[in-house]
C-alpha cells in the first residue's frame, strides 16, 4: 500500500517571517524553553511536513523571540 503524501511542500511563510526580522535559527533555538534544533527549524523553513507538536514548538519560539504573536498559518502553509 502506497502512501502518496507529499512530504516537501517548498518554502514555507515562517521563512519571510525570520528574514524580514533578521533573525537566524539561532535565535529560536535560543529563545526556545521546550527542546527544539537547528534541523526542526531548517526543515520547517524548507517546507518539510512537520508534526503538529514540532510546528507549536517552533510557533512559541518564534512568539518568544519576535515578542509578537503568530499563529500557525501564518508560519505554514499546509
Amino acid at each position: 500500500m502506497s502512501n502518496n503524501v507529499e512530504r516537501d511542500l517548498g518554502e514555507q511563510p515562517l521563512a519571510g517571517v525570520m528574514a524580514g526580522m533578521g533573525m537566524k535559527p539561532s535565535d529560536l533555538v535560543r529563545a526556545s524553553s521546550e527542546q527544539i534544533t537547528y534541523k526542526m527549524i531548517s526543515r520547517a523553513v524548507k517546507g518539510r511536513r512537520l508534526t503538529p507538536h514540532v510546528q507549536a514548538k517552533i510557533l512559541n519560539a518564534l512568539n518568544k523571540a519576535s515578542r509578537k504573536q503568530y499563529s500557525l498559518p501564518d508560519l505554514f502553509n499546509y
